[in-house]
């Protein structure tokens, strides 16, 4: 084999794992955008109606005491673009219900700050235990979930060394997966997006 004849498939092979590389980048960011977990504020619509309905006026967020709102770019999708969520892990709702008074169409719909109207229509997720990743349960007591939950012993109760179980009324907030101090964390929000699509499939 000649030196010119080596060099050129010594650069197609190259070509070729380039390709393969960016592939495999591709892939991996199509995957994360597929897993990516996000909360959307109190109140708001169902995913698909809510995005058709948010103008992007970023007003919720304007509004939030704590900061917890933030807007999808690109890493998402297009058609969630400049839409507004939740990282529970990153910083929660603390239920102020100040983002649905300034919501001008309603894609985040007004709800009273009371008892009552939050545990029957906020509806951000629910969130799940897991017992093996959970201090309490592994007989350490710790309890950090149920301070931090501002609905405790609504949306979530302690047992036996303050062994943490979420009830019915949890309206997803994240305030619990926000405070647990194990990593990664043994209590995580499931969005009720995604609780959505699983009950479709």
């Amino acid at each position: 084999m000649n030196r010119r004849r080596f060099i050129r498939q010594l650069s197609l092979l190259a070509s070729a794992g380039v390709f393969f590389k960016t592939s495999l980048v591709k892939a991996a960011f199509k995957a994360k955008q597929f897993t990516q977990r996000y909360l959307r504020p109190p109140g708001a619509l169902k995913e698909e109606d809510f995005i058709n309905r948010c103008i992007r006026c970023n007003q919720c967020a304007e509004i939030c005491p704590n900061n917890c709102i933030k807007f999808f770019d690109s890493e998402n999708g297009l058609e969630s673009h400049g839409t507004p969520y939740i990282t529970p892990r990153e910083k929660a709702c603390i239920l102020c219900m100040k983002c649905g008074d300034v919501c001008p169409t309603g894609a985040i719909q007004p709800i009273k700050r009371q008892l009552e109207p939050i545990v029957q229509q906020v509806n951000m997720g629910v969130a799940r235990v897991d017992k093996q990743l959970c201090l309490s349960w592994q007989g350490k007591s710790c309890g950090v979930c149920y301070r931090a939950c501002p609905l405790s012993d609504v949306a979530i109760k302690v047992g036996f060394m303050e062994q943490p179980e979420v009830l019915d009324a949890c309206v997803g907030c994240g305030l619990c997966e926000r405070s647990c101090i194990q990593i990664p964390q043994a209590i995580k929000v499931i969005p009720s997006h995604t609780l959505d699509a699983l009950r479709r499939s």
